[in-house]
């Protein structure tokens, strides 16, 4: 099978490559980029005025799979992450039952072979059924192909064992994917403490939780020589921690989500659960450190955490739905307009965050649009402006508080070992 991309403007992040090109594609492989390859293939996509980069690649998404499905399920959640560019996502443990033994991830990476349209990671949990008591089976995790521990949705709050774990995490090579949130701060909060929780009379999650945990974990890191990444990072502190860590030479890395790029508490304008996410959307401060830390190169990836909960779920109070939003579908265009459009961040930069970073920080080889990598491709048109529709969500769940908004850039085609995944025509 051959397969032929002309004339789109390619960005590669690793070799600088940033250029009008045509890429050839046999048998899932990238084997040849000219300025002009002429050639009878069974396939053509023509990229004209498009960006090829290398497909995007989510540090965090929540499939709901198994245990779950009524809010998404492998197929969905990976048609999903096909419409919005993604060739590879990491998959949170927080399923039922939660991802704690080297046996449920050989039998997950068994049925992705059957259900899921994209390439899929599977991460495990820290601690077994994610209860913060007792070590999972990090090793046999680590036999049967995982290469992320997180226990995403909570932290581990004894510091003894999670020393446990970033230390068993870093005899195993495995690098620790790290929620911060300190349960013993929270006293039910469901928003920003500044902003939203004053105006609506609800309980407030102060920057501290996010910021003590963020600290302790950095130290732990020091002194383990874990590989840390702090996921959805939403201060203006959690920033400047990375900042300290990187300046001291520690293996710290960092993601942001489009969420609290884009959104800050302020848009909360009434009692609205679509706008109900952990952590929570933060005053223009933390949102303006979160966007120079991603210039500055402190914060390396953006990741979605797409959470995806039924409608019912969310058609009731804060105090009462659960926390997240969906991701997926909306990353790209959220991106283009927030960071690309203003230029906070070039094209190329958002290859970088959205594709090789990602690559990089998980020890995989993707991320890359080269001679002998996989075809991996995402096709961006950054021009095509759109508003988000529910009903054009390939996602289960449509709990997103961006339906209604206008975006501008639209994915065109995602291509996942040279197979198309998702056209968006």
């Amino acid at each position: 099978m051959k397969m032929l991309i002309k004339h789109g403007h390619v960005l590669d992040p690793e070799t600088g490559l940033d250029a009008i090109k045509d890429i050839l594609v046999e048998d899932g492989i990238i084997t040849e980029i000219r300025d002009e390859i002429r050639m009878t293939v069974q396939s053509v996509i023509d990229a004209d005025g498009a960006l090829v980069m290398p497909g995007f690649i989510d540090t965090h998404v929540h499939l709901r799979d198994p245990g779950l499905t009524y809010k998404e399920d492998l197929t969905t959640g990976t048609n999903a992450a096909a419409a919005g560019g993604f060739t590879t996502i990491c998959a949170m443990p927080n399923v039922k039952p939660v991802m704690d033994t080297g046996d449920k991830i050989a039998a997950f990476y068994e049925r992705c072979k059957e259900e899921a349209v994209v390439n899929v990671i599977q991460f495990g949990a820290m601690t077994m059924g994610q209860e913060g008591e007792v070590l999972a089976d990090l090793e046999g995790m680590a036999k049967a192909g995982c290469v992320g521990f997180s226990e995403d949705g909570k932290s581990v709050m004894d510091p003894g064992l999670c020393r446990e774990a970033f230390a068993k995490a870093a005899e195993l090579g495995i690098g620790i994917y790290d929620h911060c949130e300190d349960k013993n701060l929270v006293n039910g909060g469901v928003v920003n403490q500044e902003g939203a929780a004053r105006r609506l009379g609800l309980p407030g999650i102060s920057n501290e939780v996010e910021d003590s945990i963020a600290r302790r974990d950095v130290e732990i890191a020091a002194a383990t020589g874990a590989r840390l990444h702090l996921c959805h990072c939403s201060t203006a502190g959690s920033v400047d921690i990375v900042r300290d860590a990187k300046e001291r030479g520690l293996p710290v890395t960092a993601e942001v989500c489009p969420h609290h790029f884009t959104l800050t508490v302020d848009d909360i304008k009434e009692d609205d659960a679509l706008f109900k996410m952990n952590p929570p959307l933060r005053t223009i401060k933390d949102v303006n450190a979160l966007k120079r830390g991603l210039k500055e190169g402190i914060i390396d990836v953006i990741a979605t955490d797409h959470a995806p909960h039924s409608a019912d779920e969310k058609d009731q109070s804060m105090l009462t739905a659960p926390f997240g939003i969906t991701g997926l579908e909306t990353c790209a265009a959220l991106t283009n307009t927030e960071l690309c459009e203003p230029g906070i961040l070039t094209y190329m930069e958002m290859a970088e965050k959205l594709s090789f970073n990602p690559a990089r920080i998980l020890g995989i080889d993707k991320g890359r649009i080269q001679a002998g990598k996989a075809a991996d491709i995402v096709i961006f048109d950054p021009n095509f402006e759109y508003t988000v529709r529910a009903e054009n969500m390939k996602s289960k769940s449509k709990n997103s508080p961006f339906i209604g908004m206008k975006l501008r850039g639209r994915v065109l085609f995602t291509i996942v070992g040279g197979e198309i995944a998702y056209k968006a025509f």
